[in-house]
């Protein structure tokens, strides 16, 4: 346990102590939300981090292999790291959930010291594996809020006895949950948590400032030739495979559409499909890049596709429609409370290519189809993820946990 930075902050705010993944774009995300606020936020951060605007104590309590896990923004791992993380991400994610859940117990002494020193009036973990497990051990009387997002329920939740005994044990032990969809709600209880306690559906980064992201992008044309982007990246749950094999497919017809793939650059996996579909000429693969770096792509682009067979509201999803930018998904349940197939979006079978080439063909041809899914998407937004409305709902859900 070591604490990163602290300064001093008034007294007689609430003061929050968020157990939550540092380095995320998500986690820094909502802290931003919670600024206007004035709470006295302190971070037990799962993975070593950069310090981060608004946080009045810093900690860091490395969960299940934090240590060997790939970089994201604001993390020192090197690159060897991430090359063998990469490499072999379906043995290391089998390797977490293995062991990862057994390492949490290790770390309650540290934890409980932590609460023992900040006096939390509210503990609220980000995410279910494996920090809210660690916020499984705060003392009764202390409220405890779990999110849940993405996969923690269908992709880990189940994956090892200890995985979901651990899972479990969070449930019960929350006070309060906050999801980024209503499918987890349900599955939530499933789990574990009782359903007289109080629930929330909000995005789980927030929420998008969409003042913000007009400003990033004003005055951005649509590309042409037409530009489709994967904002993904490299994921287990991601069917990347669908996504390329799909490719030919599309040039077959209009030879000159180009592919953007995020945080792709260098990835074994996608260089191999390239060469192999002998898609080179038509593919580009993006490194890591910012936050409004990949607003300006999503601006540029026509279509957003990606393929997943877990997920719970993506926050690509959330800003490809933000910027008019059609989305074409894998039909699964988290996602269809967010699409309704050829109102405001396609929805495709994760396992088939040609499903997903006549999907985007389709798109591209359909240029008014495009522009009405994109007024639907806008409206959407602002009325179900717009930054100002989650504070006013995560404000008045904080107080009366």
């Amino acid at each position: 346990m070591f604490i990163l930075f602290s300064k001093h902050i008034g007294e007689g705010r609430m003061k929050l102590l968020l157990v939550a993944d540092g380095r995320s774009p998500i986690t820094r995300r909502w802290i931003s939300m919670l600024q206007p606020l004035k709470l006295e936020i302190t971070l037990v951060s799962s993975y070593p981090c950069m310090p981060i605007a608004g946080v009045a104590q810093q900690y860091v309590l490395p969960l299940a292999f934090a240590q060997l896990s790939g970089s994201q923004a604001g993390t020192a791992s090197s690159d060897t790291k991430k090359g063998l993380v990469a490499r072999f991400r379906p043995f290391a994610q089998r390797l977490r959930h293995l062991i990862g859940p057994w390492s949490i117990a290790s770390k309650s002494k540290s934890f409980l010291e932590i609460i023992q020193f900040e006096k939390p009036d509210l503990v609220h973990a980000l995410r279910l594996p494996f920090e809210g497990m660690l916020a499984s051990y705060t003392p009764r009387g202390i409220p405890v809020i779990l999110s849940t997002w993405g996969n923690d329920f269908t992709l880990h939740a189940a994956a090892t006895p200890k995985m979901a005994s651990m899972t479990s044990r969070a449930m019960r032990r929350a006070d309060a949950m906050i999801a980024d969809v209503h499918r987890d709600v349900r599955l939530a209880q499933e789990w574990g948590f009782d359903t007289r306690k109080p629930t929330m559906v909000v995005p789980g980064n927030g929420g998008l400032d969409l003042q913000e992201l007009q400003a990033v992008t004003k005055g951005i044309q649509k590309a042409d030739p037409p530009q489709i982007i994967n904002p993904r990246g490299m994921r287990s749950y991601v069917r990347n495979d669908t996504f390329f094999k799909a490719i030919p497919l599309v040039l077959k017809k209009q030879p000159g559409i180009q592919f953007v793939c995020a945080s792709m650059a260098g990835q074994v996996e996608a260089l191999e499909w390239i060469q192999n579909l002998g898609i080179e000429q038509n593919v580009t693969l993006l490194p890591f890049v910012s936050q409004q770096d990949l607003w300006h792509e999503f601006a540029k682009s026509q279509i957003s596709v990606s393929i997943s067979t877990h997920d719970g509201t993506p926050n690509s999803l959330l800003e490809a429609m933000a910027l008019g930018c059609l989305p074409i998904c894998g039909d699964i349940e988290s996602i269809r409370e967010w699409i309704t197939p050829a109102e405001n979006g396609l929805l495709v079978d994760p396992s088939n290519p040609a499903a997903l080439a006549e999907s985007i063909l389709n798109s591209l041809e359909n240029p008014l189809f495009r522009d009405q899914a994109a007024q639907k998407n806008i409206v959407l937004v602002r009325e179900r993820a717009n930054l100002e409305n989650v504070r006013i709902k995560v404000a008045a859900f904080y107080d009366r946990s």
